[in-house]
């Protein structure tokens, strides 16, 4: 079927006047303070005030009891993953619609991804087919759950809040629980969401965060590891500040680990944008209804509102294309491009890229479908006042 893709695209100038990108980062004049005052003290490196301060006022954002910032996302899942044991001879559970980062930090420790479908209201993993597919393919051996299929232990399950949509946790947490495996959230894209009255990233055994230049707030580069154990939290901040042996002059290691840790300077930035978070949600919210009058008389396609008994951070807004009109989708982004929009598509499902083409999975039809159907449009926070 055929969508007037002129109207589409006029519509989107109307919310996001060109040119516009996809997502770009705004910063006050406490920013630019902080960082003045790590240069002036001298401490630029993961040693420093800023460090502790936004970890604090993030852990008491997101709800939870700690929050270890590290260096980017990624490191953040590489490190709660190999703080899970999961390595070489393993699987892990995941969702084939993320971005890559999520798929390499299982790579990184010699596990391998075992690819879930979606579901396409939350667009996070559909418990109820996971559930189905491990009755399928699974079995337990001595209390430890395993892919008949491969012989490789089913170490965890990963969970990711796409476009800062909270994934159905309670679904998920209920398969975890039934087939004896943990939880890990990836809330890279949802700082700010909640699920049930409880911001993302307490569901799971641990959970990461990401700050890199296009989130809702930034670092520059940036994550964090969410998590309410004291002894988790500890050995975060060991693993990931090379597990050194704490000692006035001599430098000392008892295990191999990582140098993750994020540097105070970065942090500086972080404390600043903690101040703008309330203001940048709130906002983006406003642009989210924008969105949805506009194109709610629009046939073919409609903006994705949060899912039931959530609040969501819309970092991204999505419109989907309905079922019939697949084809339009490149003729909208490249139109939406050649008028100065970032629009976008959602990622290529990792299961088709080259390198993890070999991985075990479901049946993706879901994912697949959705990657067809999903347009990403600009959701810059100032774009609610028709900046």
């Amino acid at each position: 079927m055929k969508l007037d893709i002129e109207r589409v695209v006029s519509t989107l100038c109307e919310v996001a006047p060109p040119p516009a990108p996809l997502h770009e980062p705004r910063f006050g004049n406490a920013e630019a303070e902080m960082v003045v005052n790590c240069l002036e003290d001298g401490w630029v490196s993961y040693y420093g005030a800023y460090v502790n301060r936004f970890e604090e006022e993030l852990a008491a954002f997101c709800g939870v009891n700690h929050a270890v910032a590290t260096v980017s996302g990624t490191s953040a899942l590489h490190a709660i993953i190999h703080m899970m044991g999961i390595g070489h001879g393993d699987e892990v559970l995941a969702p084939a619609l993320t971005f890559v980062a999520s798929i390499n930090a299982i790579a990184y420790t010699g596990a391998v991804a075992h690819f879930v479908d979606a579901e396409d209201t939350t667009f996070g993993i559909d418990a109820g087919k996971v559930a189905e597919h491990l009755h399928r393919v699974s079995e337990r051996r001595d209390g430890t759950l395993y892919n008949k299929e491969t012989g490789r232990r089913i170490a965890a399950l990963m969970c990711m809040h796409v476009f800062g949509h909270p994934s159905d946790l309670d679904a998920l947490t209920g398969v975890c629980e039934e087939f004896g495996i943990p939880l890990i959230e990836d809330a890279a894209e949802a700082l700010g969401s909640f699920y049930k009255g409880a911001h993302v990233g307490n569901r799971g055994y641990l959970s990461a965060l990401s700050f890199n230049g296009n989130k809702v707030i930034t670092t520059g580069g940036g994550g964090a590891i969410l998590c309410n154990d004291d002894a988790l939290a500890e050995r975060a901040r060991r693993i990931t500040t090379t597990a050194r042996v704490p000692h006035p002059y001599e430098f000392s290691f008892d295990e191999v680990a990582f140098n993750y840790r994020m540097p105070n300077i970065n942090a500086a930035v972080g404390c600043g944008q903690m101040l703008l978070l309330p203001g940048y949600l709130e906002k983006k919210r406003r642009l989210a209804v924008r969105y949805a009058e506009a194109f709610s008389e629009v046939e073919g396609i409609r903006h994705v509102s949060e899912p039931a008994d959530c609040v969501s951070n819309y970092w991204i807004n999505v419109l989907l294309l309905d079922p019939g009109y697949e084809d339009n989708r490149v003729p909208v982004l490249e139109a939406a491009h050649a008028v100065g929009l970032g629009a976008r598509a959602a990622w290529i499902p990792v299961s088709q890229l080259k390198m993890y083409a070999d991985c075990p999975r479901m049946d993706l039809s879901v994912t697949e479908n959705l990657y067809d159907r999903i347009i990403n449009v600009p959701s810059s926070p100032h774009l609610a006042d028709g900046e």
